[in-house]
């Protein structure tokens, strides 16, 4: 493969960190540790790159066709790589790449629409849409291939250029995806930088950056729009969620509940939609948490590179420790474990798939987004006080509504405040789709033609009807 623009500057020999494999907790590799001060270089060949980049659409949809294929035709090292150090099973990471070449192949045949205005005046006049410039997209650990594609395909079909910055835990899968794409498309559209902190603080402040596309927790979030005010570059951020899911007393519990158990678990629980808490009639409550404590108890958990395993470990240290401790909090204030509550012996970062029941409402695990294998359910006494939990958060990324009568249930999922509401399923979205927060989960638009836009400004023309010239 090609190596990455980053290790080609001349004269360049950056330090390294190690990554580490979260099946062992040992390091079995490390990555560049790119400092701040190279980014004023990165910026300046991306912003010298753009010129050409934008200036044929044609291309540019040639260029991320056979840029779709190159990820598609790397998919088994893509794959290994992405579980050795993300922690996934194999199949998922073979599902994170075929959403990858997906989403590169669906925003090649975008293109913004011109809109011609007549407002009756002796002239005429066009919205034209036009590419912003280069992009910092920051990308964390938990999707670390597909979230990447999400931010830098339908930038690129827009015709800017980006530097893309992974998470210091999964740089390796994305240093080999930068090194795929440069086979393929012009020098510098897109660079992989990795590094740790100030890394990617500088690159959002960067004066040369137009726009910053973010996905994290909200305070850096926070901190990514200060950093990105200083030049006032537009951002868009994806902030994380604490979706809930509310069942109804008509739900099919046996029909739903292998759906809903992996809406919470897959991916380790390590998903920003993911449903972090449910709401059951307090009549159904029981049959809800015996028939996901089953699933918990029976499902494989292990290496990701195991071709039985279906929960692979939290990524990190630092990560497992937090799901230690709010589920820890919640036992200690009363909480039971119908399955699991407790880190599994051996080596790596593996929690045991936990249902928990008799939670306090204010629990941590309830409020805040426990991002693992945890998941609270709740009783309710009557619909009205399901919904007011379920919106009481400052979170409002998805949510969704379980039951037999569709009808009722898309009535009762309109009144859920979130960027997206699902019935009988959760987190599942199409390429086509805008994707959006409200409240702590966001600012901006992903996905679709929304996304395509996100990335472009618009500029009028006028011109004097020929009559008048």
């Amino acid at each position: 493969m090609p190596t990455p623009e980053a290790d080609r500057v001349p004269g360049h020999r950056p330090a390294r960190f190690a990554v580490l494999d979260p099946a062992t907790g040992e390091a079995f590799d490390d990555a560049p540790d790119q400092q701040p001060e190279e980014l004023d270089e990165v910026v300046a060949r991306a912003r010298q790159a753009w010129r050409g980049w934008r200036a044929d659409h044609a291309a540019r949809t040639t260029a991320l066709r056979a840029a779709a294929d190159a990820v598609e035709a790397a998919g088994d090292e893509l794959a290994r790589l992405l579980t050795r150090e993300q922690g996934k099973p194999l199949t998922e990471s073979h599902a994170e790449i075929a959403r990858t070449a997906a989403r590169l192949r669906y925003f090649a045949d975008l293109s913004p629409r011109t809109r011609r205005i007549d407002d009756g005046r002796p002239v005429h006049s066009e919205v034209r849409w036009l590419p912003v410039g280069p992009v910092a997209a920051i990308v964390p650990w938990n999707f670390p291939l597909q979230l990447a594609a999400a931010k830098f395909a339908p930038a690129l079909a827009a015709g800017n250029t980006v530097v893309l910055k992974p998470s210091p835990y999964t740089p390796l899968a994305t240093r080999l995806l930068g090194s795929v794409l440069a086979a393929v498309l012009p020098e510098h559209v897109l660079t992989v930088v990795t590094g740790r902190e100030p890394l990617g603080a500088r690159l959002v402040a960067h004066p040369g950056i137009r726009h910053v596309t973010f996905t994290g927790s909200v305070p850096t979030g926070r901190a990514v729009a200060e950093g990105a005010a200083a030049s006032l570059a537009r951002v868009t951020l994806e902030l994380g969620g604490n979706d809930a899911a509310v069942l109804l007393d008509d739900v099919d519990v046996d029909r739903i509940a292998d759906r809903l158990f992996w809406a919470a678990f897959r991916n380790c629980g390590q998903v920003c939609m993911a449903v972090k808490r449910v709401y059951v009639p307090a009549r159904r409550h029981a049959e809800v948490v015996e028939a996901l404590a089953q699933r918990a108890k029976a499902v494989p958990v292990g290496s990701g590179l195991d071709p039985h395993t279906r929960i692979g470990p939290v990524n990190n240290a630092l990560q497992l420790a937090r799901v230690e401790q709010v589920t820890r909090q919640a036992l200690a204030a009363g909480a039971r474990a119908a399955a699991g509550g407790h880190r599994l012996d051996g080596a790596g970062y593996f929690f045991a798939p936990t249902i928990l029941t008799d939670v306090p409402s204010d629990s941590p695990v309830v409020t805040e987004e426990q991002f693992g294998p945890v998941l609270p359910v709740l009783p309710y006494r009557n619909l009205d006080e399901a919904l007011d939990a379920a919106n009481g958060t400052g979170f409002g990324l998805g949510g969704s509504v379980w039951g037999s009568d569709l009808d009722r249930a898309e009535a009762v999922a309109e009144r859920l405040e979130c960027g997206t509401a699902w019935i009988n399923h959760h987190a599942e979205l199409s390429l086509a789709q805008p994707f959006a927060g409200v409240k702590d989960s966001g600012v901006g638009v992903a996905g679709g033609p929304w996304g395509l836009y996100g990335n472009l400004r618009p500029f009028v023309v006028h011109r004097p009807r020929e009559e008048e010239t």
